[in-house]
């Protein structure tokens, strides 16, 4: 096999699209680290995976699997295609494996938990491609028929699910369940980094409410978890789960070496005299194309479904229109093919079948091309294409390595392209290359503590089983407070011995682990009462009020009443050519500040704070960005109650920096727009999970105040994070500003695409001089 010229395919697009290359980076390979195959493995277990071409495992492989056949809770967190699978597979085959063997009993019973289907269907397809004696596995989700599932209830040895199903029906109906509990011997917590923020802490109430139920049982599952490489893994794995597990980070794979470039694209003409980037979908779209032409297999990854088929479908005009490829039939074809046959979109909702015979034509070559978005991240198992393309940056470093490391055969130097879209961080980031080779993953943030979370689980535990002081150990010391508030609201009754459910439903339908609620407001097609799709109650004002235009699958309809007692809105199919944005105003309360910086005449706080805010009109644009009206709303004020970080400094301060009184307000508000767009730099989050209020005079702290917060109630663990980095998040959001090239604000720096006010007041060189002063004294 000839190697493949990462660096020349590189400089061979010089010319392509609109921009250029600005970094490139090349990094090094890393040799293997073989270890022999433990002694304990089953015997069929080792025949049947050593059948697959597995003469021997890598060092973290067997780490993970000695420390979890010795019981110990474990996180393996290594790099994309290193074989993570094994570490766990290995254990929890061989008890299935050795329990199946004994003369009576069910035999040992493991639980593999995944985010997505697809990943879980994958695991199945693979464990039974193995044949291994015993070893019954079978998938249980929301699509199984109920005649199944009495079956894998009684028969089933390995169950793969996720949370959500667990969360439903396994722990609710855990007596059902009875005989699989009491073999229980693991629980395997694959893509672990994925639970983070507020579906983390969900989780992680789910995880703690099966040690209790498995307990119940006298089961003590070890757990094994597998993570992308994220900062501190058994940090977070102990977070989840609620006890310690051990982290094995050492990667044995080997791996070839990786040129990875930074580029921008050019700039077109604006509104106003200004200068906008092309989109990163475009420009990602030309340097694919050039890529495929010179022979490269390459991978795209947008950040959208709209993204991906348009990347798509760029692609297979430019295959077309240059004579590149002639057509060819193919058998069988699934829906994602294009008439060349040569470039695919992928995109969650595939069918197994589909995604089977995508992954057979990555791998036969016969697939040149592919965009998709994050669903092929978790959802397929793909590696060693020759390029990756990132059209926009992925939200977090974890997300950017992992989607990097799909590219790169073993001793074959793999391509990853990086290319900014109109953003601020993307833009910080191309231009500060160090931000990216030279600092570690992200943590991920979650807060398992977070009342809003916990009591619905606490509440949902009491209906699975009545909650003692003893729970403590699994839900924390908050737990008696928790439980009096449960009591008082007559959802708990307490008993002598402990907490019951005090209703005749189920807690767990009043609340789902991904946020859905029955609060989300349907949107209801009038003429056919079809139900196109919800919107989740807080953003519902804003989205979908009364005269709002809603897209549907690339179809304009317009919003004819927004009933929010029934939570319902009524739209008819119509383009009526503009597009509508909601305008709000929005205030906070400080309600206690946990923690305090002091830099200089400079304080940082984070805290407890409720957030006001209420929709009060919408514009109506033409595509232009000409406004055609404005329009009052009557809608209720909202309140959210959670975590933020706020910074105040004297105004004194802020005028002998330069800026006159008027411009304060405007100043203020860039800095919170840019902030906000720049926080994922140190936590995983993205700009639409937090939210940020700015005033030149708050009534609680008497100062220019600019506050970003979770915008979930009781928090997310993003505002935590961002005050523990406040000067390297403050540094990096003041570079952005000052290095974006337009005059007066742009999205690029410090327009913000969910802004209440229709980015009015924004004061671009303010913001500069207001962050200058804020910085200028920090220890």
């Amino acid at each position: 096999m000839t190697d493949f010229d990462a660096r020349a395919a590189l400089a061979a697009l010089a010319g392509t699209g609109t921009g250029a290359l600005l970094h490139q980076r090349q990094l090094p390979g890393r040799r293997a680290c073989e270890a022999a195959w433990p002694g304990w493995v089953n015997p069929q277990v080792a025949a049947a995976i050593k059948g697959t071409g597995v003469d021997a495992l890598w060092s973290h492989q067997r780490e993970a699997a000695d420390r979890a056949w010795t019981g110990q809770h474990v996180v393996l967190s290594t790099g994309t295609a290193s074989g993570k699978s094994l570490g766990y597979l290995l254990p929890v085959l061989s008890a299935i494996a050795d329990g199946a063997a004994a003369p009576t009993g069910r035999g040992a019973t493991a639980i593999y938990l995944a985010p997505t289907k697809a990943l879980a269907a994958d695991q199945e397809a693979r464990i039974r491609g193995f044949a291994i004696p015993g070893v019954r596995a079978a998938t249980l989700d929301g699509d199984t028929p109920h005649d199944e599932r009495r079956w894998i209830r009684e028969h089933a040895a390995l169950l793969l699910t996720n949370p959500d199903l667990v969360h439903h029906t396994l722990l609710p109906g855990h007596e059902r369940w009875a005989s699989f509990f009491r073999a229980l011997r693991y629980v395997v917590i694959d893509e672990c980094h994925v639970y983070r923020g507020v579906f983390g802490s969900q989780v992680s109430g789910v995880l703690r409410r099966l040690r209790r139920i498995a307990a119940r049982y006298h089961a003590d599952p070890t757990f094994v978890l597998a993570s992308a490489t994220v900062a501190t893994p058994g940090l977070h794995a102990s977070e989840l789960l609620g006890v310690p597990v051990h982290e094995v980070t050492q990667d044995g794979s080997p791996r070839a070496p990786m040129v990875v470039g930074l580029w921008q694209p050019g700039t077109k003409p604006a509104a106003g005299g200004d200068t906008a980037r092309r989109s990163a979908v475009a420009e990602s779209a030309d340097l694919m194309a050039t890529l495929i032409d010179q022979g490269v297999q390459t991978l795209t990854f947008a950040r959208s479904r709209v993204g991906v088929e348009v990347v798509a479908e760029m692609v297979r005009a430019k295959v077309r229109l240059a004579g590149r490829v002639e057509p060819e039939e193919h058998s069988g074809g699934g829906s994602y093919r294009d008439p060349a046959g040569v470039v695919a979109a992928y995109r969650g909702g595939y069918l197994p079948e589909e995604r089977r015979a995508l992954e057979n034509d990555l791998r036969t070559g016969k697939l040149r091309g592919l965009a998709a978005t994050s669903a092929l991240e978790l959802g397929i198992d793909v590696s060693g294409l020759d390029a990756v393309i990132l059209a926009g940056w992925p939200g977090t470093l974890a997300s950017l390595w992992q989607r990097a490391g799909r590219a790169g055969r073993s001793r074959r130097t793999s391509l990853v392209l990086l290319v900014a879209d109109d953003d601020p961080l993307d833009g910080f980031l191309v231009h500060h290359p160090e931000a990216i080779f030279d600092r570690p993953v992200e943590a991920a943030a979650l807060d398992p503590a977070n009342p809003f979370v916990l009591a619905p689980h606490v509440a949902a535990a009491a209906h699975e089983l009545p909650v003692t002081e003893a729970d403590s150990a699994y839900f924390g010391a908050t737990l008696p407070s928790i439980l009096d508030s449960l009591v008082a609201g007559g959802i708990l009754r307490r008993r002598p011995r402990g907490w019951f459910w005090a209703r005749d439903d189920r807690p767990s339908d009043h609340f789902s682990l991904r946020g859905d609620s029955a609060d989300d407001v349907r949107v209801v097609e009038t003429r056919t009462a079809r139900v196109l799709g919800t919107v989740d109650a807080a953003r519902a004002d804003a989205a979908v009020h009364t005269g709002a235009v809603y897209l549907h699958q690339g179809q304009s309809h317009v919003v004819t009443e927004l009933d929010l007692p029934a939570t319902t809105a009524h739209v008819v199919v119509g383009d009526p050519g503009w597009s509508t944005m909601a305008q709000s105003v929005a205030a906070f309360d400080i309600q206690h500040a946990a923690r305090e910086t002091r830099w200089g005449r400079v304080t940082l706080h984070f805290g407890t704070i409720r957030v006001r805010s209420r929709v009060t009109s919408f514009q109506r644009l033409l595509p232009s960005g000409e406004l055609l009206g404005i329009h009052p709303l009557d809608l209720p004020e909202r309140e959210l109650v959670t975590r933020g970080v706020w910074w105040t400094v004297p105004e004194d301060e802020l005028l002998s920096a330069g800026l006159g009184s008027a411009a304060l307000p405007g100043a203020l508000h860039a800095a919170e727009h840019a902030s906000i767009a720049m926080l994922p730099l140190v936590a995983q989050s993205d700009r639409w999970d937090v939210g940020g209020v700015s005033t030149a005079l708050h009534p609680d702290t008497g100062l220019p105040t600019v506050l970003v917060y979770d915008g979930y109630s009781g928090g997310a663990g993003f505002a935590e994070r961002a005050y523990a980095e406040a000067a390297t998040w403050l540094m990096a959001t003041r570079a952005a500003i000052a290095a974006c090239p337009c005059s007066t604000g742009c999205p690029a720096c410090v327009h913000s695409p969910k802004c209440g006010n229709g980015n009015q007041p924004l004061d671009k060189a303010g913001a500069v001089l207001v962050l200058d002063r804020v910085l200028r004294d920090r220890g």
